[in-house]
């Protein structure tokens, strides 16, 4: 990327191009005016719309100069100059699983225990996984699910966020039953509407089977001594 720095060659005090004196300094620097003035012991520049003051002990002397003997205008010469080059923006870290379980679980005020129980019932931590049933990723996101959730389930982020945030609302639907947490697997696994055409769990063994895998991931048994 190229970045162009204007340099535009200016005499001290910002005189017009068409003046007619070049004051002569002591130090032989040359200013151009229009005119100038001298008031005793000061001399008075015109050059445009503005007038400046100095000494005019500096003055050595002041020669009249015709138009045609004055420098052209200076033209802003575009000189290119290289940008630093951006620094590289490091690369996102992708989350493995569990983390994404975790992470979405105290997003929505979840046992992380029982979130990863789902995805590992659901998918067994692969983030590939494509049911036969056209359920997608780690928690198993059917596409008009995702849909309704504004996500997309081949990212794992977004799979994980949605599908916890549908397992918590699903909770909340249930939260007036003493099997609440059942209920809201059974409708996880096979639908709220077949939840409430059955008044509880569906007579399914995928789902029966479902809500034992995530209940025994969640508290597993203790080991044997």
């Amino acid at each position: 990327m190229i970045r162009f720095l204007y340099i535009i060659g200016l005499c001290a005090l910002a005189l017009p191009v068409w003046a007619g004196e070049n004051i002569v300094l002591c130090t032989g620097f040359q200013l151009t005016a229009d005119r100038h003035e001298v008031n005793g012991a000061t001399i008075r520049i015109f050059s445009g719309d503005g007038v400046t003051e100095m000494p005019a002990s500096l003055v050595a002397r002041v020669e009249t100069v015709a138009p045609s003997a004055l420098p052209a205008p200076v033209v802003p010469v575009a000189v290119a100059t290289p940008m630093p080059e951006a620094l590289p923006k490091p690369a996102p870290v992708a989350l493995g699983p569990a983390a994404l379980a975790e992470a979405a679980a105290i997003k929505y005020a979840l046992p992380s225990a029982f979130v990863a129980g789902v995805m590992r019932a659901e998918s067994g931590f692969n983030v590939n996984a494509v049911s036969p049933k056209g359920a997608i990723g780690l928690m198993q996101l059917m596409p008009e699910t995702a849909r309704e959730l504004g996500v997309n389930p081949a990212l794992p982020s977004e799979n994980t966020d949605a599908g916890t945030r549908y397992l918590r609302d699903l909770l909340a639907r249930y939260e007036d039953k003493p099997d609440q947490v059942v209920l809201a697997l059974a409708a996880y696994n096979a639908g709220p509407a077949a939840v409430d055409k059955y008044h509880g769990v569906p007579p399914y063994r995928e789902t029966r089977e479902y809500i034992l895998r995530v209940l025994k991931a969640w508290n597993p048994p203790p080991a044997a001594k």
